[in-house]
């Protein structure tokens, strides 16, 4: 079976929930969309906002204090927001990873090595049995190691040791100086081996919240290596189903999976900074095209918060005192302005006295942006009385 670029993009749409908000928890919501990432503490938020029905920032606040969901460093060594259910499994396929990445050149700096941060993080772990903040973590380290050891030490362990932020307050429950306490998940992660049986579930929670997808969009998503990636496709299996993409390439998808006809309506949306849809593939075409990817996706790494339409990628956005400016990279239609209008409205609503200027540290990022061929607008922003989006 062939699938077109249009259905590609539909499915990935369908999957996360941009197709149509549903009237889903906070707790629901996230299961379906698998991870957000949460370098902004807002951008989680946002995702979600844009994905659910009736959410508001409150119930976004209840979950993370309840700790039902979970801040900490997973797939592409990035902070991002999951369900605590899904946090062990996650952490126990990125292991390879993290270890690689954490114990290696800064740590090794320190004149460290992994059989130090064995010995280290069960000990860590153990301190962290309550909220500790950034400071009381490096000290701790600092007592055992030295000072000299302590900044490369620290720089590893908060990445490699399983640790979940703690809500700290602040307008998105978490602020520039992080706090620390343990996962407890299980057994502690030791050396470089991988679960299989983690990666393959994994794959599948992927494909289910990402899907049809390569094994270079899975590996992607993760930053895990390629080969592993396809040994446990292997492995499972008769459980997912090969497609061919647009360009011939070899898709894999869940049996059953929904991937709408490709006239399927996209509603617009004002995605969020890092909006994980934007991210979780290697070919990141199906939903940015390839033109404007240099000008959302900065050269250090920062994602602009985008407008979709029908879709796709067709500009950014950002908060101002004087309401949300769009800034479309070509002409959009005026039902595509009034549509983005009206999201405006209930996007100002739902930052409410949070943060109004969300992201404003990035609007630096503006000045670069192409001046020919596209619109800049200041949507409306008088809100109605509800201020929560249904469609």
């Amino acid at each position: 079976m062939t699938i077109t670029a249009r259905e590609l993009n539909r499915a990935t749409l369908s999957r996360q929930l941009l197709l149509a908000r549903e009237p889903l928890t906070v707790q629901e919501g996230m299961r379906r969309v698998v991870a957000l990432q949460a370098q902004e503490p807002a951008s989680p938020y946002l995702a979600l906002w844009n994905r659910l029905t009736g959410v508001t920032a409150a119930d976004v606040d209840a979950a993370f204090a309840g700790r039902s969901l979970v801040k900490a460093t997973l797939m592409r060594i990035t902070l991002h927001a999951v369900h605590a259910e899904d946090h062990p499994l996650f952490r126990a396929a990125m292991q390879p990873t993290l270890y690689a990445s954490r114990l290696g050149s800064r740590f090794a700096a320190a004149g460290l090595g992994p059989a130090d941060a064995d010995a280290l993080v069960p000990e860590l772990l153990d301190f962290a049995d309550r909220p500790r903040t950034s400071a009381q973590m490096q000290a701790w380290i600092e007592e055992r190691l030295g000072a000299e050891k302590k900044e490369g030490a620290w720089w590893g362990l908060k990445a490699y040791a399983p640790l979940h932020h703690v809500p700290a307050g602040g307008p998105w429950s978490f602020g520039p100086r992080p706090s620390f306490v343990a996962a407890r998940n299980g057994p502690v992660p030791s050396g470089r081996a991988a679960d299989p049986q983690a990666l393959r579930a994994l794959i599948l929670r992927y494909l289910a919240g990402f899907g049809p997808a390569s094994a270079a969009d899975v590996a992607q998503f993760a930053l895990v290596r390629r080969t592993a990636v396809r040994a446990a496709l292997v492995d499972l299996g008769d459980t997912v189903e090969q497609l061919r993409g647009p360009d011939g390439e070899v898709l894999f998808d869940l049996p059953g999976a929904p991937r709408p006809p490709g006239g399927t309506p996209a509603p617009p949306r004002l995605m969020a900074m890092w909006d994980s849809v934007l991210l979780a593939y290697a070919d990141r075409g199906r939903v940015i095209p390839p033109a404007y990817r240099p000008w959302v996706i900065r050269r250090n790494g920062d994602v602009l918060p985008t407008v979709l339409v029908d879709g796709q990628v067709a500009g950014v956005w950002r908060a101002l005192p004087g309401g949300i400016e769009a800034t479309a990279f070509h002409p959009l239609t005026p039902a595509a302005w009034d549509a983005l209008a009206e999201e405006a409205r209930c996007l100002t609503a739902f930052l409410g006295d949070r943060e109004t200027a969300v992201y404003s540290r990035y609007h630096h990022w503006w000045a670069k942006l192409p001046e020919a061929g596209g619109e800049v607008r200041m949507l409306e922003r008088s809100v109605g009385p509800a201020g929560v989006p249904q469609g």
